[in-house]
């Protein structure tokens, strides 16, 4: 296990400095920069604008543009920021990535809890009614964008019923302890239900498939012949096989985890990365946008990492020596 771990780290630096190479040539490759597309100051002489393009390196050679930057990068220097002026990357990301933990953990909790029980319930009493009706649900999670459905609750939950806010992350800076952890959970019920929606979906489709594949197993039925109860059956033996999938999506929803869901983010006005970069690309702010994709790449790697240490724990016959 720890020498395929080894590799497997081992291996990511080929895969980031790949990642780099990609990320920096489509940055480069969109048309304009942070002084191109927005409106200027035209009492400003152009000259000083040419001045700050050279100052912050933009007229240079591309390949030295890239070498700066990479290996800025390795040192942990992820360099300023184009538009917010006076604020480097990574006070940018720091002040904003916490947020994004926060949502992304509460709504892979409400997919969890809502979509594992409902899928093994279907499995276990195909064609009922709440089979069918939880297939209808996933039908409709898969088919509905996330910014409709996010500006559908807005418009019931927060604007007619009152029941949630619309937006931001706390009602006031003044609450502390107890009560703020309750006013974070309030602001996150709507953009995390939104979040979650088509991963609950997902998962759930995806567990009822599992199990009744499971569930007609020779050695399901010989467990069952031999008088082991139902729920032995389910819980020692038919779980463990039926969640390797689940595992396999936990782990790209690592990295989905800090991208917070860009446009559910933007919907709700929630002060994460994901509004963070659009904001960035709007503003052709490129140290910022690089910084943010490499990091999803990155949190991707570890997230398949993960995923397949989890495997083996999951399911023992699974060895990676």
């Amino acid at each position: 296990m720890y020498k395929y771990i080894i590799r497997r780290i081992i291996i990511f630096i080929p895969m980031l400095l790949l990642l780099s190479i990609i990320v920096f040539g489509l940055a480069k490759a969109a048309p304009g920069d942070p002084f191109t597309g927005r409106i200027l100051d035209p009492t400003v002489d152009p000259e000083v604008y040419n001045e700050q393009r050279e100052a912050l390196g933009l007229n240079n050679p591309i390949p030295v543009q890239y070498f700066h930057w990479v290996t800025s990068m390795a040192q942990g220097d992820f360099g300023d920021s184009m538009y917010y002026r006076g604020r480097d990357v990574q006070s940018l990301i720091n002040e904003r990535i916490i947020n994004t933990i926060y949502l992304g953990l509460f709504a892979l909790a409400i997919t969890l809890v809502v979509a594992i029980p409902i899928g093994i319930y279907s499995a276990r009493k195909p064609y009922s009614a709440l089979d069918y009706g939880a297939t209808t649900f996933g039908f409709l999670g898969l088919a509905i964008p996330n910014f409709f459905f996010g500006l559908i609750a807005i418009y019931f939950l927060a604007i007619k019923l009152g029941w949630f806010p619309a937006q931001g992350t706390v009602s006031s800076t003044d609450i502390a302890g107890f009560g703020e952890f309750l006013d974070r959970i309030h602001h996150m019920v709507l953009p995390g239900i939104t979040l979650g929606l088509a991963g609950t979906a997902t998962y759930m489709r995806y567990m009822r498939s599992e199990v009744l594949d499971v569930l007609g197993s020779d050695y399901i039925r010989t467990a069952k012949a031999k008088g082991m109860s139902e729920r032995n059956v389910l819980y020692k033996h038919t779980l463990r096989n039926a969640v390797i999938p689940i595992i396999t999506l936990m782990g790209f929803e690592f990295g989905a985890l800090l991208s917070g869901a860009i446009i559910t983010e933007q919907v709700f006005n929630y002060p994460g990365l994901g509004t963070l970069f659009i904001n960035s690309v709007t503003n052709r702010d490129y140290p910022v946008i690089m910084a943010i994709t490499l990091l999803l790449g990155v949190a991707i790697l570890i997230g398949n990492l993960l995923a397949d240490i989890f495997y083996s724990v999951v399911d023992p016959r699974i060895r990676y020596d």
